[in-house]
C-alpha cells in the first residue's frame, strides 16, 4: 500500500485498553492539556477520519479548535480544518451529524455500491459519496484520498476502524494515550477488536516518545511502514 498517505492513529484509552464505558454518556477519557495537544497534531495533518460507528455515538465536529492554529494552516494555504472522511458499510449516517453541519472543508464518505447510491442522495450538498468497492476497499479509500492531495491522514477511531486498519498494515504511527484507571466491563468498546496483527512480536513496533501529561501517559509508536 504504497500509493497512500501517511497515516497517524490516534487514541485514548483506560489502562485496560477500553476507549469507553458502557453508560449512555461518553467517558472522558483524556485532560485538557492532551485535547490541545490533539489538536495541535490535527492541525498539521490533511484529513481526518473516523468510523460511522463514532459519527453516530459522539457526534464529533472533527475541526481544528485553535484560532491561531486556524490562522497558521490558511498562512500556509491550506484550509482552517481538515477534510472529513468517513466509512460507512450499511449508510447509517444522519445528515444532521455535525460532521456533515460544520466546518467548511471537503466530508468524504466512502461506502459500498449497495450503500452509496442512496447515501448520494440522502447526504447531497453536505457530502461527497465515495463508492469504494464490495467489500468496502481499505486501499482504495487510501488511494483516493491520495489522488485528493492527501499526504498526511489521521485517524481518530473507533475500536473498528482501528482495526481495519492495523490489520490491514496500514499504519504508519500510533498516539496512544493511556488514562490512570480501569473500567473492567466486556462490554464496553476496546482499543481495538480481534484480528491478525502484522504488528507482532516477530515484527514489533518501535515506541519513539514517552511522554507525561498530568496523570496521562502519551505512547508514540513507529510500525515498520513508518516513512516520516
Amino acid at each position: 500500500m504504497s500509493d497512500r498517505p501517511y497515516v497517524l492513529l490516534s487514541c485514548a484509552m483506560s489502562a485496560d485498553g477500553y476507549i469507553d464505558d458502557a453508560t449512555p454518556e461518553r467517558l472522558r477519557l483524556s485532560s485538557a492539556a492532551d485535547w490541545d495537544r490533539v489538536d495541535a497534531v490535527r492541525a498539521g495533518c490533511d484529513a481526518i477520519l473516523v468510523g460511522a460507528g463514532t459519527v453516530r455515538a459522539d457526534d464529533p465536529r472533527l475541526l481544528v479548535r485553535s484560532e491561531t492554529r486556524r490562522q497558521k494552516r490558511v498562512a500556509r494555504g491550506l484550509p482552517p480544518d481538515l477534510t472529513k472522511v468517513t466509512l460507512t458499510w450499511s449508510g447509517d449516517l444522519d445528515p444532521g451529524a455535525r460532521f456533515f453541519t460544520t466546518g467548511e472543508s471537503p466530508k468524504l464518505v466512502y461506502a459500498p455500491p449497495p450503500a452509496a447510491g442512496e447515501l448520494a442522495s440522502r447526504l447531497d450538498g453536505l457530502a461527497e459519496v465515495v463508492d469504494a468497492g464490495d467489500p468496502l476497499s481499505l486501499p482504495a479509500v487510501l488511494s483516493d484520498l491520495a489522488g485528493r492531495g492527501v499526504k498526511r491522514l489521521m485517524v481518530e477511531g473507533g475500536g473498528g476502524v482501528h482495526t481495519l486498519f492495523l490489520t490491514g498494515d496500514a499504519v504508519d504511527e500510533i498516539q496512544l494515550v493511556v488514562a490512570p484507571f480501569f473500567i473492567g466491563d466486556p462490554s464496553a468498546p476496546r482499543f481495538v477488536r480481534s484480528g491478525l496483527f502484522p504488528q507482532s512480536p516477530e515484527r514489533p513496533m518501535r515506541l519513539a516518545e514517552a511522554t507525561r501529561i498530568g496523570d496521562l501517559a502519551l505512547l508514540r509508536y513507529l510500525t515498520g511502514n513508518a516513512r516520516g
